[in-house]
């Protein structure tokens, strides 16, 4: 089970970190939200698993607690953000 939980975290670190890559080759605010907000719960729910399996059952309940309402969450920051830069007028 251990394996399986590594492999899990190992797994979502380097999406997190192929995010953070996205976020500083990409040339517009648009295209950097864009890669932030769609590696980071699938990152988010990778290392929740992988925690989850490590650590049992109880701490399983409050990851999934945890990732439920960043996925909810995430959607209407990333909107309301990338609104903000649109009414802005900042340059591409």
């Amino acid at each position: 089970m251990t394996l399986v939980a590594d492999l899990f975290m190992i797994l979502g670190a380097l999406v997190a970190v192929i995010a953070g890559v996205g976020i500083l080759k990409f040339q517009t605010p648009y295209s950097r939200f864009h890669a932030a907000g769609k590696a980071s719960p699938v990152a988010a729910m990778a290392l929740a698993i992988g925690a989850a399996i490590h650590l049992g059952l109880v701490a399983a309940g409050i990851l999934l607690f945890a990732v439920v309402a960043m996925a909810v969450t995430l959607p209407f920051g990333m909107h309301l953000l990338i609104r903000a830069i649109h009414r802005s007028g900042t340059p591409d």
